[in-house]
């Protein structure tokens, strides 16, 4: 059985001490709700000692759209007159 140890004096409100456990042969860690990350896949690395955990992040035009809220504010008025006609000589 495995445990993932934090020490006391290095926990913060960005960090959680969690239990590793076995899941079949991969050991696994439950992520609290605090550290949730969007979508069903997740990008894992290994930074020397460390395991990060990283969300995919989608490329592309639709990608970054999803990712934007909708505004609230109103567009300004505009007074978009038609230019002038072409003068022709």
């Amino acid at each position: 059985m495995s445990l993932a140890y934090a020490f006391p004096e290095a926990v913060t409100a960005a960090q959680r001490h969690v239990k590793l456990f076995r899941n079949g042969r991969n050991q696994a860690v439950r992520i609290p709700v605090e550290f949730e990350m969007p979508g069903d896949e997740a990008i894992m690395h290994r930074d020397g000692d460390r395991l990060v955990i990283e969300p995919v992040r989608k490329r592309g035009l639709l990608g970054l759209l999803e990712t934007m809220k909708p505004l609230d504010e109103k567009f300004p008025e505009i007074d978009d007159a038609a230019p002038p006609p072409e003068q022709v000589l």
